[in-house]
């Protein structure tokens, strides 16, 4: 059996966290290849190696002096070299990070420092061996992974029984130059990694003991998910659950990979399993709730546009041409409701709505901008009857208005809008009502 096992920020804040992945790794000979990601906070106080290198390709370019953030950085790792006791030339690496600011060079290649001195640290002190993510994950030049090629890489390096670690976040363009993922791309590299090497189960440490039915912030110690599927996971990652990078599923989930999500501080709890499916007797109605606030919908309405061929495209294309992403489309006969994340749509709403009125020459164009989206997600409910029924009763009961509805075919989801100031108690009355 072959495991990989990716570790997060907060698995390697310091040497203390470093203490508990050796003892993770060294538990079981099946864990033959590491992943790290940058080193996380401490405390509250203290900052992510990744954020501080941002902040310093920030300061360059606004011609202000970065060298105490670059010292943090240096002082962050040093605690852990000299707690480990481990034999590593930081200054060298250090004054590497400086010279690519003073030259403004590739940005990826400064963001990957933090993935690849918590990685080189890892690997001294597990007495594995480095394995450079630039040298394994292989990326086409449109921004693809190339896993042919990976696969072919990286099974040089896994020749002998050795473990070996490897950054996580980066791999390199055919060209040679680095190219980063997007943040919390670690979990990408992972997931790359198990499919490749086909591994028979990709564990990712984190700081919770698994994925929980809904936000510990907004329900006190909810339950934890024990088994879930891939595509209810994607379901919750897209509607704002972020214990796992939505992007990491795809990889795992084409070749039957369970995915494991297990906390480090806590390495004896089974943490939640992710697979393609489960037995349909052990399946709960609902298996989370999740949702984000701050959407907003534009209303549209024109008289008989339920017969004019063609209408909801254009009303599409006009928000593709302005690149704002639509989250969702609710309909009725000769309405629209465009649902759009507030965050994504910047000055050209007015403009967006100009154009909707006056080119398909709708009747009405209507804003509203206070609206949460909730989203319950479970494989179980299509064989409930009338679980939606029941939740738009419980939520009628307790004097939430529901501004929208969306649920699919394939009845693994329901999405209902309500106003931002319902948005913690709806999550709370159905949590009480579904699954407490």
């Amino acid at each position: 059996m072959i495991k990989v096992c990716k570790f997060g920020g907060s698995s390697l804040a310091n040497s203390k966290q470093f203490k508990k992945i050796k003892k993770i790794v060294n538990s079981e000979e099946d864990r033959k290849v590491i992943i790290a990601s940058a080193c996380g906070k401490s405390n509250k106080n203290d900052h992510k190696v990744t954020d501080l290198l941002y902040l310093c390709i920030a300061h360059k370019k606004y011609g202000m002096s970065y060298d105490s953030i670059l010292n943090e950085i240096k002082n962050k790792h040093l605690q852990i070299i000299n707690d480990l006791k481990l034999n590593f030339d930081l200054e060298n690496e250090i004054k590497r990070i400086k010279s690519l600011l003073d030259k403004n060079g590739n940005v990826d290649e400064i963001l990957s420092f933090g993935e690849y001195l918590s990685s080189k640290l890892l690997s001294l002190y597990l007495k594995c061996d480095y394995v450079d993510a630039k040298d394994v994950i292989c990326f086409n030049y449109d921004g693809s992974i190339n896993f042919e090629k990976t696969k072919e890489s990286l099974l040089k390096y896994l020749k002998t029984n050795k473990k070996v670690v490897i950054p996580g976040f980066y791999g390199s363009l055919p060209n040679g130059v680095i190219k980063i993922m997007s943040r919390g791309g670690s979990d990408i590299t992972g997931s790359i990694i198990a499919n490749v090497i086909d591994a028979d189960i990709y564990e990712n440490w984190t700081d919770v003991s698994g994925i929980y039915v809904c936000d510990p912030r907004i329900i006190s110690n909810p339950k934890k998910i024990e088994l879930i599927t891939y595509s209810e996971l994607r379901e919750m990652s897209y509607m704002g659950a972020n214990v796992l990078h939505e992007e990491a599923i795809y990889p795992v989930k084409n070749k039957n990979i369970p995915i494991n999500i297990r906390n480090t501080n806590d390495y004896l709890e089974n943490g939640t399993l992710i697979v393609s499916n489960t037995d349909k007797k052990k399946t709960p109605p609902i298996s989370g709730i999740t949702g984000k606030k701050d959407f907003l919908v534009i209303s549209i309405a024109k008289i008989n546009s339920s017969n004019e061929l063609g209408f909801l495209k254009r009303i599409l294309d006009i928000f593709d041409n302005y690149r704002i992403p639509v989250v969702l489309v609710t309909t009725a006969i000769d309405s629209f409701s465009i649902i759009l994340d507030k965050s994504k749509i910047k000055n050209d709403i007015y403009e967006v709505c100009n154009e909707i009125k006056t080119s398909l020459k709708c009747d009405e164009v209507s804003l509203y901008d206070n609206l949460s989206l909730v989203c319950v997600v479970g494989r179980g409910m299509k064989d409930k009857k009338g679980i939606s029924g029941k939740i738009f009763s419980l939520l009628g009961e307790n004097d939430i208005n529901i501004r929208t509805i969306s649920q699919g075919a394939d009845e693994i989801s329901i999405i209902v809008g309500v106003d931002d100031d319902n948005y913690e108690k709806t999550i709370k009355c159905i949590y009480e009502r579904f699954v407490k």
